[in-house]
């Protein structure tokens, strides 16, 4: 399953030194600030450390966010802001905007930038593994834990934390919400999309097959419709992706129905639905060609090469065939004009977010620390450089793709 997800491009960040000389009045202030920045430049190296898995990336972004906290809850007993939540500036690039960062001078915005990078890690260690040769049941679990657990962290910052910022997400930058919505549910569709080839794997019943498909059919459809408002230049290719995906799935949809038409003995209306499977998949397989041909950020889904595509081409023909062999023997039944409207609801098997929640509070950051922290002395932070210091992209490694054995959960 090499190539099967796209992937928009990790989000790049400015260096920060959080070297507060005069502000930091103590050592164990001092040492806060040492801390912030080596826990923060040893998480941005996971992003990019081909062996890192997600406990350790778990290890590394709660080392950071528990010492973040300290410059955004309240310390000092009152409701008042956290006195030290806007003295540090902030640099980040957006997944859809190329090398052109966003800046704010406020804690939460880091938090919010640094945990959304921490969901895309978790969708790309999901598409590596799904990647990987005979993949195993174990890792199948895990591919499916990352996509909840992405999907619960986008959710998470879009409910809490986006809202604290003072300024809000330019259009078209990570934090807008038609960005972090799409992306919710394209995490979640890819969830479910686990889940049905267990199923298909297994042997499942038709019926729940065809149901699972249709809602991960309609999540595609969701997300798509929530870009299109985005500027074609940096959305159109995201949107191919999510249409292929949406038409694959409702090929399967109509496969399946079919199948369970035919075994309550429907075989005209199994047809019609078998002829829509094959509408489907004719156009996810044209899809596929736009997609590769479409300019935009992210890496290229190689979708339409996968023996996971290409089983779903020859079920739906050997179906249809011998629903027409069943008709002309048997049933003698009329097909339908129309297709059949798919009103499916699957009982099982759909994906949920996993709710994203911070550490607690490093034992370092107490209140009698947090008072040694003194605004009026000025930080000498970061006013020697210059102010459009470049953010250079994040140098992604490159993973060879394995063979395909078309064995996905197995």
């Amino acid at each position: 399953m090499a190539h099967w997800f796209h992937r928009n491009p990790l989000k790049a960040t400015a260096p920060v030194s959080f070297n507060f000389y005069g502000v930091a009045g103590s050592p164990a202030a001092n040492k806060i600030c040492n801390d912030l920045r080596t826990t923060r430049a040893r998480l941005l190296d996971m992003f990019t450390d081909s062996t890192c898995s997600p406990e350790i990336m778990k290890s590394a972004t709660d080392a950071y966010f528990s010492l973040l906290q300290g410059f955004i809850v309240s310390l000092d007993g009152t409701t008042q802001e956290n006195k030290m939540r806007f003295i540090q500036n902030f640099k980040w690039t957006d997944t859809l905007q190329g090398n052109i960062p966003s800046a704010q001078q406020d804690a939460v915005f880091e938090l919010a930038s640094m945990a959304f990078n921490v969901a895309i890690w978790y969708t790309k260690f999901a598409s590596r593994l799904a990647g990987k040769e005979n993949i195993t049941e174990p890792e199948a679990k895990d591919v499916h834990r990352s996509l909840k657990v992405a999907a619960g962290t986008f959710k998470t910052l879009k409910e809490v934390h986006i809202p604290r910022l003072i300024t809000p997400a330019e259009k078209g930058r990570d934090l807008e919400p038609r960005v972090i919505d799409t992306y919710i549910i394209q995490c979640q569709a890819e969830a479910q999309e686990v889940t049905i080839a267990r199923a298909i794997e297994l042997k499942h019943n038709a019926s729940l097959i065809a149901a699972l498909a249709f809602e991960t059919a309609n999540f595609y459809l969701r997300a798509d419709h929530t870009l299109n408002t985005l500027e074609p230049e940096c959305s159109s290719k995201w949107r191919k992706y999510l249409q292929l995906k949406q038409h694959f799935y409702m090929a399967y949809a109509y496969c399946y129905h079919g199948q369970t038409l035919l075994a309550s003995d429907k075989c005209g209306e199994a047809i019609r639905s078998l002829q829509e499977a094959e509408k489907c998949y004719s156009r996810a397989e044209a899809l596929c060609k736009e997609y590769r041909q479409t300019k935009g950020p992210g890496t290229t889904a190689k979708p339409s090469e996968q023996l996971f595509f290409l089983k779903l081409g020859s079920l739906i023909k050997n179906t249809l065939e011998k629903c027409q062999r069943e008709n002309g023997f048997i049933y003698f039944h009329k097909v339908p004009a129309e297709a059949p409207q798919l009103e499916l609801k699957a009982s099982y098997g759909l994906a949920e977010p996993v709710p994203f929640k911070l550490p607690p509070l490093s034992e370092q950051c107490t209140a009698e620390v947090y008072a040694t922290f003194d605004l009026t002395k000025g930080a000498k932070n970061d006013k020697a450089k210059p102010k459009d210091e470049e953010v250079k992209p994040v140098k992604e490694p490159d993973l060879k793709p394995q063979k395909d054995t078309g064995c996905v959960v197995s």
